[in-house]
């Protein structure tokens, strides 16, 4: 095999993940011309075409595809191994990249995140703000942050944060003109934020627990749909409907009467935040030293 095919291979890789020359380009720190001499040595070497480019994207031929679902896991390990490497320097170094949702970023990992920058200054953080159900393997992350019932089997979870309990809202205007529900079956009358999920463009169903013990869900409605959980707070506080968020991000309001709490019973406390990876993949120093920063 000629020797310019690990370059070439990793510029593939990178054309695919991203579906664009120009971000590709970006990520690798060269030029779009560069990349594209790799590309087309590549497929030079080969033999076969490996990408379909049009004027605005590029994907992956037949080709190409087979050949992409046969690597990738084997560039991710080598870049693994690589920035393993910085254990034998006199100080850590490398890019941890984690994905979680908006809540978990301001409320677990912000605070710690602050020491552990200061602490660590060669070590570098990517946050990436995501309600969706990563593969994280695919899509290069090093970790996710996830409530403990979310974890996939075949990862390796560190919980980084109490167990977290949510509350159902609403201002008091509000209940002032719609009798409050007295069972969450009674939520299907009401007027309700719902938070949009990206995964299959699904609202997310509200959780409860019967007093019995048995889980479960009701999908409610309303006039607001958003994207984030502070959002679906607004909307409570602005008075649009009923809103089920972490009770820690409405203490305060309660405390000053802008909203009123309702079907407190009904509402369990869940497993708290974990940070999770893939267990054949074995951590970097940058990401070993985090995991104990965070852990709880």
């Amino acid at each position: 095999m000629p020797r310019d095919n690990y370059s070439g291979l990793l510029a593939f890789v990178t054309v695919v993940r991203e579906g664009n020359f120009t971000r590709a380009a970006a990520k690798l720190g060269i030029s779009q011309s560069a990349l594209s001499h790799s590309i087309r040595t590549l497929e030079t070497n080969v033999g076969i075409r490996l990408l379909t480019r049009t004027t605005r994207n590029v994907s992956p031929t037949e080709a190409g595809e087979h050949l992409f679902q046969n690597i990738v896991n084997q560039m991710t390990e080598i870049d693994t191994q690589v920035q393993a490497l910085s254990e034998f320097r006199d100080k850590p170094i490398g890019t941890v990249r984690i994905t979680a949702t908006d809540y978990a970023i301001k409320t677990i990992l912000w605070p710690k995140l602050m020491t552990f920058l200061a602490q660590y200054p060669d070590i570098k953080i990517e946050l990436i703000c995501d309600y969706g159900l990563n593969d994280i393997a695919a899509d290069r992350y090093d970790a996710g942050v996830r409530f403990g019932e979310s974890l996939a089997q075949d990862m390796i979870a560190v919980r980084i944060g109490p167990d977290v309990r949510f509350a159902v809202v609403a201002t008091p205007e509000y209940f002032a003109n719609n009798p409050p529900p007295k069972t969450p079956y009674d939520l299907v009358h009401h007027r309700c934020v719902n938070l949009r999920l990206p995964t299959h463009g699904g609202l997310y169903a509200w959780e409860f627990k019967k007093k019995g013990g048995s889980e479960f869900t009701v999908r409610v409605d309303g006039q607001l749909v958003v994207n984030g959980i502070y959002e679906v707070l607004d909307g409570a506080l602005e008075g649009v409907g009923l809103a089920y968020v972490p009770e820690a991000m409405t203490e305060s309001h309660i405390a000053k009467g802008n909203l009123v709490r309702i079907l407190e019973d009904w509402c369990p406390l869940w497993p708290g935040y974990h940070l999770y990876y893939p267990s054949r993949r074995q951590p970097s120093q940058a990401m070993k030293l985090l995991i104990e920063e965070l852990r709880y």
